[in-house]
């Protein structure tokens, strides 16, 4: 049995595989999306238990995608992580104002990203 369901959405291979890499080695199952627009079809189809969101992707951005999940109550309740390397003056703030949850800066630090999982993943938990 997995820690958990994550949908990763990111376009960059290199990061794609080091990031899935790492959540396989902590027991999540890791389903993938290279742009918003198939990562909101993921969603919807799979309901994962945590979305980790690159925010600069083709066909449509991080932002619209977590907006869009974000607007539908089904989907609000799921987590959302941007990882971005979007990390000037009010980005983090634009990311949260956009609906995600949480947000961590590439080039990732892993420890930092596996205590933000840990943490979203048992505030989703019932009691």
């Amino acid at each position: 049995m997995s820690n958990g369901r994550i949908l990763l959405v990111e376009d960059n291979h290199d990061n794609l595989t080091l990031i899935a890499d790492f959540l396989q080695v902590l027991d999540y199952e890791v389903f993938f999306a290279s742009d918003g627009a198939q990562g909101v079809q993921m969603a919807r189809e799979l309901h994962p238990d945590l979305i980790l969101m690159d925010l600069s992707l083709p066909i449509m951005d991080g932002w619209s995608a977590t907006r869009l999940l974000k607007a539908d109550e089904k989907y609000s309740v799921i987590p959302i992580i941007a990882l971005t390397a979007h990390a000037m003056k009010g980005d983090r703030e634009r990311a949260l104002a956009a609906g995600c949850d949480d947000y961590v800066t590439k080039p990732l630090n892993l420890m930092e990203l596996a205590g933000k999982l840990t943490h979203w993943l048992a505030a989703r938990k019932p009691i």
